[in-house]
């Protein structure tokens, strides 16, 4: 990912709690067939200093034969984004651009194929998403639940790069970041809000 040095972002923690506030991304990958690409729900945690991904998919998706051969994995992690007109800039010889948060995690996955461990990769995507539906799969008819089990490919990657996109106008003047501000503050879309809120806990930093 491009990423000018005023935009980089590399706290861990930060990173960390962006991909769990996003938590739905986008696996991509090389293959045979060309490039590949899957939106998935993601586990991230933190492990022995390690950042985790941990998700699955359905087997019919032929995407996680690249995980047999080692292959490297691109997430990508959208957040909030916006445009911004130049009307909020100081001088006329300015041009629109857009701003928007944005984290890539590269890594391998490994194949969970143990039952228990695909088991604690249901639950913890359970806890995560809705944690009350436990209960209900936990009465499922044991030969129904080994269907669906047969029928996804668990995984978890180790991420060994992690990349930071900010792009919160940080190159602009501080008069030019509050006009900004105050504009998407009075959108009606949200995505536009939480941009403005990112400029102002930035401009606080």
């Amino acid at each position: 990912m491009f990423i000018p040095h005023h935009y980089k972002e590399e706290n861990t923690q930060k990173l960390l709690g962006f991909m769990q506030a996003n938590s739905f991304g986008v696996l991509v990958c090389n293959s045979e067939k060309g490039l590949l690409a899957t939106h998935l729900p993601f586990i991230v945690e933190m492990k022995n200093e390690k950042v985790k991904l941990i998700s699955h998919m359905a087997r019919a998706n032929e995407q996680w034969k690249a995980f047999e051969k080692n292959s490297e994995l691109l997430i990508i992690f959208s957040g909030p984004s916006a445009y911004i007109s130049p009307d909020n800039y100081e001088k006329k010889q300015n041009v629109p651009t857009w701003n928007y948060i944005a984290v890539h995690a590269h890594g391998k996955a490994k194949i969970l194929s143990d039952e228990k461990e695909i088991l604690i990769c249901l639950e913890k995507t359970i806890k995560r998403y809705e944690e009350k539906y436990q209960q209900q799969m936990d009465e499922l008819p044991k030969d129904y639940l080994q269907k669906m089990l047969k029928g996804i490919v668990a995984f978890e990657i180790e991420v060994d790069k992690l990349e930071g996109k900010y792009k919160l106008s940080q190159n602009k003047t501080e008069n030019e970041q509050k006009n900004i501000v105050h504009s998407l503050e009075k959108s009606e879309h949200n995505s536009e809000k939480e941009i403005a809120e990112a400029m102002k806990q930035n401009l606080k930093a």
